[in-house]
């Protein structure tokens, strides 16, 4: 053809050079009128591939634990329910609202109910005048009460690792058992797979002490802290029903 129209070799050949370079560009173009983004769909599929593999790799580490399982989930059952009670048990608003300890603090007339454990205790300090040994003995009662289910943590965040070890003990017997008594040689893949399941007891034991400790040293910190506040305000609360009671 470019011989008939008189166009040289050369120019011909830089000519087909040049709109093969075009529709090779033009093609994505083409591609994403037509479709949208051509790179979507790969992405969508990498990451629905990756949530597989998590969500497969979350099943063998279960699996792994074993038949110890059961306790490491009835621990964090229990670590959840303890952290979130007590999380909002121990709220500002439920131990002493701002209002009532600026009442106690300016000598005004303290607000009635037994909404909040510094309400409890002025009301029990109004009905007791001038026993101030109850007092302080309910209000040490108080205090104990806002302790309830933090030494529990204690005891998972200690006692969870140990059944994770103990799992991961128990698996790698059963890893070890199951070598061949011919060669005494095992199969490397299926060593390799056997040893880090039986790790995921103890992993598991760890991702459960962590929080639990975590946990325990902020509530225990904040019922320090509510503790030190009234014992402060418990001496004006004393010093007031006594001058009442007078």
């Amino acid at each position: 053809m470019c011989t008939t129209l008189g166009i040289t070799d050369e120019t011909c050949r830089r000519s087909v050079s040049t709109v093969r370079r075009g529709r090779t560009a033009a093609s994505p173009k083409l591609r994403l009128a037509e479709g949208g983004n051509i790179s979507e769909p790969f992405a969508l599929g990498g990451v629905q591939l990756r949530s597989f593999t998590m969500t497969f790799a979350i099943i063998d580490i279960i699996k792994g634990a074993d038949i110890l399982i059961y306790p490491l989930g009835l621990c964090s059952i229990a670590l959840v329910y303890i952290l979130c009670e007590r999380a909002y048990a121990l709220r500002t608003a439920a131990i002493m609202p701002d209002d009532l300890v600026d009442a106690i603090v300016e000598g005004r007339q303290v607000p009635g109910g037994r909404h909040s454990v510094l309400a409890r205790i002025v009301d029990f300090a109004e009905r007791h005048p001038g026993d101030a040994g109850a007092v302080k003995a309910f209000a040490r009662l108080e205090l104990s009460r806002m302790e309830q289910g933090v030494p529990y943590l204690d005891v998972i965040y200690a006692g969870a690792p140990l059944i994770g070890l103990t799992g991961t003990v128990w698996s790698l017997i059963r890893v070890f058992s199951s070598i061949s008594g011919e060669n005494g040689m095992p199969d490397p893949a299926k060593f390799t797979s056997g040893v880090s399941l039986a790790l995921s007891a103890t992993l598991l034991g760890l991702l459960l002490a962590v929080p639990a400790l975590v946990g325990s040293g902020i509530l225990q910190r904040r019922i320090e802290k509510y503790g030190a506040q009234l014992d402060v305000l418990l001496e004006r609360i004393l010093r007031r029903a006594a001058a009442e009671a007078k």
